[in-house]
């Protein structure tokens, strides 16, 4: 069941806090970054690709978070105001600090990857004072995303987040995105994740992503991570498995599966953004697990058919729509 309460009376659905950069993704499929001339720049970063995602499904969103103060910065604005997306608590880094970059290499639909420029970037600058707590306190559903965990003082920013959303009943959920190059080292990683996880009411994240956390843990079974988190505040926790599907666990010990559907893939990056955009938009809707999980799985699959991430986040009704022509067998891989 999705026992998940949202509070009532919210001016907006949904904010997430984190990074905010830019994807050049190759327009020359099919070959390796090193024989790749042009790129085309989209907005990216995971937490700022759902708020989008959630933007497009119509919910009131809102974005906490850093940016250069340059073209990139102002792109990046620009394109979450044209979203819909409530930028007030969107600030100007003036130290210098520049606009994280991430190319994308895409040499086969299963062959994807990313080089990314992180160095003095503004995302990691956002400070504790600079998290609106009224804004906190007039969401919904706060998501906070592990990358924003990695260095100080973005780090204490998400806990000061947290803190306000514990105060005001916001419920909270975690994208882990764990980025290893990020981060120091795997132990480092484990002991942040896991002190902003015991926070959250909803955790989802890899199989890998968990074993990240768990490096201190001997039994790393999906029934033992659940568990290990409903000892805290979590509601719902996904363990995705890549091809093999997710499996949302319950408090109440049960485990919910989806049927997943075909999709012509370009790239696989975009994929996981997607899927936590779908799925949180169906529990804040109300609806079971397996219809949010169904919901979040169509979703991916329009964007990995797609060139970009951030512009490829579909509306509700293209999602019901793909929906319903995969079970008419109009999809077929």
């Amino acid at each position: 069941m999705n026992d998940i309460k949202f509070p009532a009376d919210r001016s907006l659905d949904f904010t997430a806090i984190g990074r905010l950069c830019i994807d050049l993704n190759a327009n020359e499929i099919n070959r390796p970054m090193e024989e790749t001339s042009t790129f085309t720049k989209y907005v990216g970063g995971s937490p700022a690709n759902i708020t989008i995602g959630m933007s497009r499904f119509d919910l009131k969103t809102a974005f906490i978070g850093k940016i250069a103060n340059d073209q990139m910065g102002r792109f990046i604005r620009g394109y979450l105001e044209k979203n819909r997306i409530d930028t007030s608590n969107v600030v100007n880094d003036y130290t210098g600090a520049v606009t994280g970059l991430a190319f994308t290499e895409i040499k086969s639909p299963t062959d994807c990857s990313i080089l990314m420029y992180r160095d003095n970037v503004a995302d990691l600058l956002l400070t504790p004072s600079e998290v609106n707590e009224e804004l906190i306190a007039n969401s919904k559903l706060l998501l906070i995303s592990g990358t924003a965990l990695a260095q100080s003082p973005s780090r204490e920013a998400v806990f000061q987040a947290l803190q306000y959303a514990k105060k005001h009943g916001t419920v909270i959920a975690f994208d882990l995105d764990y980025r290893p190059y990020t981060w120091k080292s795997q132990e480092e990683t484990a002991v942040y994740y896991n002190l902003a996880a015991e926070k959250c009411d909803i955790i989802l994240g890899t199989r890998e992503e968990f074993d990240m956390m768990e490096c201190f843990e001997q039994e790393h079974s999906d029934h033992s991570t659940a568990s290990r988190w409903f000892n805290h505040s979590a509601q719902i926790v996904i363990i995705k498995h890549g091809k093999e599907g997710s499996i949302a666990y319950t408090k109440d010990g049960a485990s919910h599966r989806a049927k997943s559907f075909p999709a012509k893939v370009i790239k696989t990056f975009g994929a996981g953004d997607s899927y936590a955009a779908g799925f949180l938009y169906g529990v804040m809707q109300g609806w079971t697990l397996e219809k949010s999980m169904e919901f979040g799985s169509a979703s991916a699959c329009i964007v990995i058919s797609s060139h970009s991430c951030s512009d490829a986040m579909p509306r509700a009704e293209q999602v019901h729509d793909y929906i319903a022509r995969c079970e008419r067998g109009e999809i077929v891989v």
